[in-house]
């Protein structure tokens, strides 16, 4: 894995797990490199590495590891100018829905807003276009080298020969699963709900009275990552919110507050800040449904009554998760789980939490669907969830009868590798770069 981590150094290989360093953006800054028009400063530097560390901490003390960093830094900017050069084109609507999700995995690893600034040591809205800057960069960076590499090849003997040289380094394939889910969150007693809604009446009752909406929130918001900022929440792009909140959101014009929207957290009332093609700037003050007080008999019944319904042939998984999931990635999708890091629907076993692990074991054969089971995730809301298992495959060490199409990408990956690291050579000298620092 440390063979081939730099491959993903780049601020769009964000991951959710918690970082428990602090951002070193409290030393002081500087250029660290000149790459065409193009400058890495040691803030930059900083920043990947933190990314860098959070998906793989066990490079902690791997040597060389910031020259290492620099250096595909540099081979990344050479790429962008060049990119930029040749006019490679994006799908820009893709890298908005691609950074909200970024942002949205990134988001989950912090209690709130504030403490995930603080981690950064930059507000949320300059985050958020880093990251889309970031995405936008890599995937103009990975279309120039699709362009360039696309017609890569190699035949059965260069395979045979790939395979013979490096049988002994091959990973081992973990054991993987393909899962399909029905995620439902507990419903609110009807007291919890309408002492929630006597909450953001009174609100909206001053509101009209012309009462300041930021002082309000500051006053009576209930969501802690938002109410010391008046409830801003910076801009959020499409798919970033939750549905009922995000249609209010963005059928708003500047200035205009909306009538009482519910979500699965409680009631809000938003007020349009500004408004963008693909993303608005709003606040927003909430009043929560007091979580002691939820229906989970009911919750748990509602599952059980769709998995039979399932099972008797009433509706497919796929068409009950679209349905009913509260998940709204997966329920887009039928419910088939994605890795968020790769995009693949095939997870390893071995990186899903315990009680994840526990369940999918219990599901023996492909099609079967676990019963309903409570989650209790270290962070959030407690859920009941149930899973059908659409493909297993066993752990084993990789062998051409069973993985010759694993070895092949592996071998063209190689081939790719060698042929890349010639053009970086010859581009370095179409394009300037100076060293200012080795840091």
């Amino acid at each position: 894995m440390k063979k081939v981590f730099l491959a993903f150094l780049s601020a769009a290989t964000l991951v959710t797990t918690p970082f428990n360093g602090t951002f070193a953006s409290s030393h002081p800054d500087g250029i660290v490199a000149i790459v065409g028009k193009e400058i890495i400063l040691k803030s930059d530097v900083d920043e990947q590495e933190i990314m860098v560390r959070m998906q793989f901490p066990d490079i902690k003390r791997e040597p060389q590891f910031r020259k290492r960093l620099v250096d595909n830094m540099i081979d990344q900017k050479i790429m962008l100018t060049k990119a930029k050069i040749d006019s490679v084109s994006v799908d820009e609507k893709a890298i908005d829905e691609m950074a909200a999700a970024k942002y949205g995995s990134l988001r989950a690893g912090f209690p709130s807003v504030s403490d995930m600034e603080s981690r950064f040591s930059r507000p949320v809205n300059r985050l958020k276009q880093d990251i889309r800057d970031d995405i936008r960069n890599q995937q103009m960076v990975d279309a120039l080298r699709r362009k360039r590499f696309k017609d890569v090849t190699v035949t059965h003997e260069e395979v045979m020969d790939f395979y013979r040289k490096e049988k002994e380094k091959l990973p081992q394939v973990p054991e993987e699963v393909s899962v399909s889910q029905i995620v439902k969150y507990p419903e609110f007693s009807s007291a919890a709900r309408q002492e929630a809604l006597s909450k953001i009446m009174f609100i909206k009752d001053k509101l009209k009275g012309g009462s300041d909406f930021a002082a309000l929130a500051r006053d009576y918001s209930e969501d802690p990552g938002s109410r010391s900022l008046g409830g801003d929440l910076g801009f959020v792009q499409k798919g970033e919110l939750v549905s009922s909140f995000e249609t209010a959101a963005f059928s708003l014009k500047p200035g205009q507050v909306s009538d009482v929207v519910e979500t699965r957290f409680g009631y809000h009332l938003i007020q349009m800040l500004e408004k963008e093609d693909a993303s608005v700037h709003v606040r927003h003050i909430l009043a929560i449904f007091d979580r002691s007080r939820t229906d989970e008999p009911k919750t748990l019944a509602q599952l059980r009554s769709i998995r039979a319904d399932i099972l008797a042939g009433k509706a497919s998984f796929a068409a009950m998760a679209e349905k009913y999931s509260d998940d709204q990635l997966s329920s887009k999708q039928g419910g088939i789980v994605k890795s968020a890091a790769t995009g693949s629907s095939l997870l390893e076993i071995a990186a899903m939490r315990p009680e994840m692990q526990k369940i999918i074991a219990q599901i023996k054969s492909v099609g079967d669907i676990s019963q309903p089971e409570r989650i209790a995730p270290p962070k959030g809301e407690p859920f009941f969830a149930m899973f059908q298992l659409n493909s297993r495959n066993v752990a084993h060490r990789m062998a051409l009868e069973h993985d010759f199409a694993r070895i092949e990408e592996l071998a063209t990956e190689k081939k790719r590798q060698q042929l890349f690291n010639v053009w970086i050579e010859s581009l370095k000298k179409e394009v300037m770069v100076q060293v200012m620092s080795d840091i």
